[in-house]
């Protein structure tokens, strides 16, 4: 199994691979108790290690302890939710 290490920084969710060069991205802004999921990004070197999956699972986890609601503007996210009927709760729009 990959080491995914994931980290949160203001607007953003970060994961990285030790080991791989670069680093995945979720990024989101927020808007009282809804949290606007904005982009996710990896570069080539982390495609395919589930590093994205990672990010969205990290900002559903903070949805469900902190409370918070998610807007899926990024087509990434959007499809995440689509996959995982569980988390429609957690869904802003």
């Amino acid at each position: 199994m990959t080491d995914i290490q994931i980290r949160k920084e203001a607007g953003r969710y970060v994961a990285t691979i030790p080991g791989k060069p670069g680093e995945a991205e979720l990024t989101f802004t927020r808007d009282g108790n809804v949290v606007h999921a904005d982009h996710t990004g990896a570069p080539d070197s982390l495609r395919g290690t589930g590093a994205a999956a990672a990010l969205v699972e990290a900002l559903i986890h903070d949805a469900r302890t902190e409370g918070f609601r998610i807007d899926p503007r990024c087509s990434y996210v959007a499809k995440k939710f689509d996959d995982n009927p569980d988390w429609a709760e957690l869904r802003a729009v």
